[in-house]
């Protein structure tokens, strides 16, 4: 399988940096409310900083969001979803252990992490432009069609796991309780992304070894290194 973005994506966001990871064992992640009390603290202080449209993780993604022709106050990008729900209960449900690490990681660092059920993926994921063929299923059971040029990701077989690229992933590929292998999805466009990209790499691989969760393969993704095999 496979993961990268299109030539199109690049010309097009040529800021962007992303992470990839593929890990195995996600069956035997149990829930652990202390992993998530680690991260509290910087979630407070991302929060105590400012306001999400402030913070330059969020701002740069609200910007991607605007030459893609979309109202960055209508589509949000994940993370900052994920800020302004915890700002207003300072809680979050539980979905999944691993996705409840990741929200919260996802949540310290302002930059969306998507996560993948590889079980669910054909053949690989590419980021790229949709051409409206391309199918989306909700999480209330419709599908729909991508518009033409939305960012996607997509696979060989024309299945859209997201929509609006970090808005809103399909309900085909979420993890769940039968889940054991995992593409791990983290981007970002501001100016200091490479940097909190590698913060980012180190919190997850400890977070997620402490986890039981193996690391299979792992690559920073950016205008070198576009591709990851595995």
């Amino acid at each position: 399988m496979y993961f990268t973005h299109a030539d199109s994506v690049w010309t097009a966001h040529p800021s962007l940096h992303a992470l990839t990871m593929v890990i195995d064992n996600v069956l035997g992640m149990k829930s652990d409310p202390q992993r998530l009390e680690k991260l509290t603290p910087k979630v407070e202080e991302r929060l105590a900083s400012g306001t999400e449209s402030e913070m330059p993780a969020i701002a740069s993604w609200r910007e991607a969001f605007s030459k893609m022709g979309l109202k960055p106050t209508q589509y949000r990008c994940a993370s900052e979803a994920l800020l302004r729900r915890y700002r207003k209960d300072r809680s979050m449900p539980s979905f999944h252990p691993l996705v409840d690490y990741l929200n919260f990681a996802s949540m310290s660092s302002a930059i969306p992490i998507a996560a993948f059920d590889c079980a669910k993926i054909s053949e690989g994921i590419t980021v790229r432009h949709a051409d409206g063929t391309e199918t989306y299923e909700t999480f209330q059971g419709d599908i729909e069609n991508p518009l033409p040029n939305e960012v996607v990701f997509a696979d060989p077989a024309h299945h859209a796991h997201s929509r609006r690229w970090t808005f809103r992933q399909s309900a085909r590929s979420v993890v769940s309780a039968q889940t054991d292998r995992v593409l791990i999805v983290a981007e970002a466009h501001h100016a200091a992304a490479p940097q909190d990209i590698d913060a980012l790499e180190h919190e997850l691989k400890s977070g997620l070894t402490e986890a039981g969760v193996h690391i299979t393969s792992a690559l920073r993704i950016s205008t070198v290194e576009r591709r990851l095999e595995f």
